[in-house]
């Protein structure tokens, strides 16, 4: 069965830091793309970030420049280094792959920014 499970998050001030994990397990992380999502309250899930097999990035325009997507496959996990944080970044992160697997989603993390 496999699993993503994702840690990392908590309250963080703005312009602070938080460097998030996603576990895999099995091969998932090696065979696929994979991505951050997060969901804000009463929002629908957003994509947030990729990385590719090959370490290719690619990021949404409201983390462009603050977040960096990071993969170790040696140790199945991707992270998500997060600075400058906003109170609009506040949400559940999770990760999954790339095209989205619905049963692959976990638990989320949550994130929230705030004085």
């Amino acid at each position: 069965q496999v699993q993503l499970v994702e840690s990392g998050g908590g309250l963080v001030q703005p312009g602070g830091s938080l460097r998030l994990s996603c576990a895999a397990s099995g091969s998932i992380l090696r065979l696929n793309t994979m991505g951050w999502y997060r969901q804000a309250p009463g929002k629908q899930r957003e994509w947030v970030a990729t990385i590719t097999r090959g370490g290719s990035t690619d990021y949404a325009d409201s983390v462009k420049g603050r977040f960096t997507i990071s993969r170790d496959n040696a140790k199945n996990t991707v992270h998500l280094q997060m600075n400058g944080l906003k109170p609009e970044d506040t949400a559940v992160y999770y990760c999954n792959t790339i095209p989205v697997r619905y049963d692959y989603w976990g638990q989320g993390t949550q994130v929230t920014v705030s004085s």
